[in-house]
């Protein structure tokens, strides 16, 4: 595939971006037009705003997309829009949430599963909540289908909607944990912070798994209750170069990096179980051992002793040109964490990685 761009052929180029590693870092705003096309038209697909709204009146602020809604307007997620100049939460309030759940039997394939305090319950289980929204547009996803997912839906195939109390109902005497992903719980914290403050009144391990995008006052509190019950939260640091994730999921990591300093922070001192972990999926062509090695010295300067996972990709969604991760690149990558200072660097997904460069 050729870069639209500099023109170059490379087989790690993706036609999901259309453009080169090099050229989003030495040439983003060229880059970054691109792939912002790239974006909209993937998300015009299924019905969702091409970029976030700007220019009505009505503020959603629940997370980095910071809306801005006009009548009938859909906010970035899929999940608000705005009638009379109210904001409508057709999912992720407490009364409603848009997800499917179901029980993994312990030890779960979680990203967290080599440090968590799970994985020795066996006969347990994780209560796996996957919303059915996000609030990023991943060229890679590995969930994809939650796009599928329409606001006003109620039980189809693959969601259903429920209360936080009925979510919280599912749980039973052989739960351990419940973990919140997605899609990403961004979307919808309001209903998973209800469902979590009842699981954990009952001693249920609360757990996440995010990209960290949502308000700072929700990462807190989803934080808390973390550390409270034994669980962790699960932070996907998808690049540390602001225009590559910006090319790569459509949105700055801005606010992904304050809510990880925040959390690490809030953790500070607590040590087993880790009560913070950190992962990136290694994208041929696109997250290589530089890039990962910056995300681990940010992780490095906050608390060196935070687990890292490095986990393989494979093709999916508007990347489904890409080969698998290599072995090379995640060897690379892991001696890039190490050399950056990270005490517990992890390789996940084995089984995914190629032998061919």
């Amino acid at each position: 595939t050729s870069c639209a761009v500099c023109d170059s052929e490379d087989r790690l180029v993706s036609k999901g971006l259309a453009v080169c590693l090099r050229c989003i870092r030495q040439r983003p705003q060229e880059a970054l037009a691109i792939t912002a096309e790239r974006h909209a038209a993937s998300r015009s697909a299924f019905r969702l705003p091409g970029s976030p709204p700007r220019a009505g009146e009505t503020r959603c602020g629940l997370c980095v997309q910071d809306c801005h809604l006009a009548e009938g307007e859909y906010g970035y997620c899929g999940m608000r829009s705005v009638n009379e100049r109210k904001l409508i939460h057709h999912a992720g309030s407490p009364k409603r949430g848009l997800l499917h759940w179901y029980r993994d039997p312990l030890p779960t394939n979680c990203v967290g599963d080599w440090v968590c305090s799970g994985s020795p319950h066996r006969g347990y289980h994780n209560l796996a909540v996957f919303y059915g929204s996000c609030t990023l547009d991943c060229a890679f996803c590995q969930n994809w289908h939650y796009r599928l997912t329409r606001p006003t839906a109620g039980q189809t195939d693959t969601v259903r909607a429920m209360s936080s109390k009925e979510l919280a109902s599912c749980a039973n005497q052989r739960t351990y944990c419940i973990c919140f992903f997605g899609g990403d719980p961004a979307s919808q914290m309001p209903h998973a912070l209800a469902v979590s403050a009842e699981l954990a009144r009952e001693g249920v391990t609360i757990c996440w798994e995010t990209a960290g995008t949502m308000h700072p006052r929700f990462l807190k509190r989803a934080m808390e209750l973390s550390l409270t019950t034994g669980g962790c939260v699960k932070f996907d640091l998808k690049a540390f170069d602001e225009s590559l994730h910006i090319a790569l999921t459509g949105t700055t990591n801005k606010r992904t990096l304050e809510n990880f300093k925040l959390a690490a922070g809030l953790s500070r001192g607590v040590k087993e179980p880790p009560p913070l972990i950190a992962s990136t999926l290694l994208v041929p062509g696109y997250i290589d051992a530089q890039e990962v090695e910056k995300i681990a010295a940010f992780i490095q300067r906050l608390n060196p002793d935070i687990p890292y996972s490095l986990l393989a990709f494979h093709p999916g969604f508007e990347m489904m040109d890409l080969p698998c991760t290599s072995k090379e690149l995640a060897e690379d990558a892991f001696k890039a964490s190490r050399r950056a200072g990270l005490n517990r660097v992890h390789i996940g997904n084995r089984h995914l990685l190629s032998y061919i460069l």
